[in-house]
């Protein structure tokens, strides 16, 4: 994984296990269990996508 990648993903998992966390907490779920696999949830989600986004900025980027 290049350094580009590896910065996307510290900013895109993040976001991804945040939004997944006030989504698990307005639906009502408010114990840890839930909240934990939300947090999980975005984490593995993050991957692919910092794969994706960082191969479109280095092929926009070495045209």
């Amino acid at each position: 994984m290049s350094r580009l990648m590896m910065m996307l993903f510290s900013m895109i998992s993040t976001t991804l296990m945040g939004i997944g966390i006030v989504v698990a907490l307005v639906t009502g779920y408010d114990t840890l269990q839930p909240i934990l696999i939300a947090a999980a949830l975005g984490f593995v989600l993050a991957l692919p996508a910092t794969w994706i986004i960082g191969r479109q900025i280095e092929k926009q980027t070495s045209a």
